[in-house]
């Protein structure tokens, strides 16, 4: 009987009627781990670990190379490094914010068109763009041998042609590619808003410019910020671009300190101190979302009144509308399409199946690989929502911030050292001197990209993933059903959406990747974009055309992809 009323009391107590237990319950709860969460853990730290090497590095000396660096480079490394976030901060704000107004709040000719059309410029990297336009606007290239010959010029002398190859072109290329990450995320906060809200700001008298300013600018701000972190983030990560047009930022700087000067220290503190340039933009991102509440009040069926221009005024969102997508993709596609049909015998030679398999086999285990961990992340969050499990969450999406050139520094460092830790051992108890097994393989390069497009696969999955009902779960538990066949046999088939998004994402990321693939990969195991660089480079951009459209060919796959979906969404959101 005692050992009864004991037991009653003790189920009361569990029971949440001692609230002390309670607290310390929930406490326990927070960082409570089994599996999932142990398996969590270990993604994050791998993908911390080049993370945490580059940051440890600021505390090492880098001796006489350091001060060398600070006194000759670095001022410029840091200017130039601001100009490019100041001018393509501008650049993608104005065009992409301005054509996501018109394209989704006002009516003229082809406004249906450019509501996708508007997104192809991010099917191309800068570098194309670098090395196109520079051809074309060169000397002897087809602009200004037309204009001499139009107007009967016989050198430089006798006019003045604004010089590509500088800052300023650097800006031109970078906001022409990367405007489509404000402009997408402003179209979907400008869709979203409230219609009761813009109507209400028609009734007190405002027209369309009030409007816009007072009402829908402010409300989409959240939305506009994350679009100009994402471009910033890709402009700090930019190497072909500016490393064609002779402008030294941090990332140049760590690839000729690592390869020119042979200072591995020094490079890694400047991949720290660009990491600090990165950790200011989320900090300006989290910060300009720090207390904002918004809320959206009316039906998303309700349809979102256009305002219908007039003849100049449709004439000038037109033109507002089709150079930015002329500029991005037109005129740079027709030129390599035409430079690769003036040269179409050998346009597929110097070996560009062979380099395109290369690029498909990294593309393709990456994707595979993303997907995996990804779904991992995604469910172990699903299962166990705690403080341990968040925290892993966040750290293994944290590398898609970190730009390709800082990753690859910090994969390098601890792979060498593994690889001479290896070799010491094997030396000393077996007398065979194993040299490097891990770094300058496959392998070593496909940590790489996993550490730099892991978010962009977690990111496709976790929103497919949060769409699944948790009664689903409670059902297949029900009958018998392990966590891990919960995944396989019920959540997998309705994530298929999700997950081809995240394999065509990470695929089409580990194409169009540089820096990090220039650094890490394989001897003699180009890429399709490590070739159209180095024939770039060498001013050999007829030879570079076949990869650099092959490149465009490829990413125009997700960006149809997402334009289909939005259309769709949009059709779907519309249904009375």
């Amino acid at each position: 009987m005692l050992t009864l009323t004991v037991r009653k009391l003790l189920a009361s107590i569990m029971t949440n009627s001692h609230p002390t237990f309670v607290k310390t319950k929930s406490i326990l709860d927070r960082f409570r781990v089994n599996g999932w969460t142990v398996l969590v853990l270990v993604i994050a730290a791998l993908i911390a670990t080049p993370i945490l090497f580059v940051v440890g590095s600021i505390f090492t000396d880098a001796g006489e190379i350091w001060q060398h660096l600070a006194s000759t480079v670095l001022k410029d490394y840091l200017l130039n490094s601001f100009l490019l976030m100041v001018g393509v901060g501008s650049g993608v704000s104005i065009i992409g914010v301005g054509t996501a107004w018109l394209v989704t709040m006002c009516r003229f000719w082809g406004c249906r068109w450019f509501e996708w059309l508007l997104l192809l410029p991010l099917s191309a990297p800068a570098y194309l763009l670098a090395y196109t336009y520079t051809n074309m606007l060169d000397y002897y290239g087809p602009v200004q041998v037309t204009l001499r010959s139009w107007f009967g010029w016989s050198s430089v002398a006798d006019y003045w042609f604004p010089n590509i190859r500088s800052i300023w072109g650097a800006i031109a290329m970078l906001t022409l590619v990367l405007y489509p990450y404000v402009y997408l995320l402003a179209r979907t906060a400008f869709l979203e808003q409230s219609v009761c809200t813009l109507e209400a700001s028609r009734s007190l008298g405002c027209g369309p410019w009030p409007s816009f300013y007072k009402v829908a600018l402010p409300l989409a701000r959240p939305s506009i910020i994350a679009g100009l972190a994402l471009a910033l983030m890709e402009t700090l990560n930019d190497f072909g671009t500016v490393q064609y047009f002779g402008v030294n930022t941090f990332t140049t700087g760590i690839y000729s300190t690592w390869f020119g000067l042979g200072e591995r220290v020094a490079a890694a503190q400047l991949a720290a101190f660009l990491m600090l340039f990165i950790l200011g933009l989320i900090s300006l991102e989290l910060w300009s979302r720090r207390q904002a509440r918004y809320y959206q009040t009316s039906s998303p069926h309700a349809h979102l009144p256009r305002y219908k221009l007039g003849s100049w005024r449709a004439i000038l969102a037109f033109f507002a509308c089709f150079m930015p997508f002329a500029l991005g993709f037109v005129v740079p596609c027709i030129y390599l399409v035409q430079l690769v049909l003036s040269n179409l015998s050998n346009a597929l030679a110097n070996n560009f199946w062979q380099l395109a398999s290369h690029s498909f086999i990294l593309a393709v285990l990456t994707a595979i690989a993303a997907l995996l961990l990804a779904l991992v992340i995604a469910y172990g969050q699903r299962l166990q929502p705690n403080f341990t499990m968040r925290l892993g969450v966040r750290i293994a999406a944290l590398g898609y911030a970190i730009p390709g050139s800082v990753i690859a520094v910090g994969v390098l460092i601890p792979l060498g050292r593994l690889d001479n830790a290896i070799s010491n051992f094997m030396e000393a108890t077996l007398g065979i001197a194993t040299g490097l097994l891990i770094s300058g393989t496959i392998v070593a390069l496909i940590y790489a990209y996993l550490v730099r497009f892991l978010s962009v696969a977690f990111g496709a999955v976790e929103s497919s993933l949060n769409k699944i009902k948790p009664s689903l779960d409670d059902a297949a538990r029900s009958l018998g059903y392990t966590p891990t066949s919960t995944l396989l046999k019920v959540h997998t088939p309705l994530m298929s959406g999700g997950m081809l998004t995240a394999i065509m994402l990470v695929f089409v990321d580990v194409m169009k990747e540089l820096p990090a693939t220039l650094v890490i990969r394989p001897f003699n195991f180009d890429t399709l974009a490590i070739r159209v660089y180095q024939y770039a480079s060498d001013e050999r951009l007829l030879e570079a055309a076949a990869p650099a459209l092959a490149i465009v060919i490829v990413g125009m796959i997700p960006v149809i992809f997402l334009s289909l979906q939005i259309a769709r969404s949009k059709k779907n959101s519309t249904i009375p």
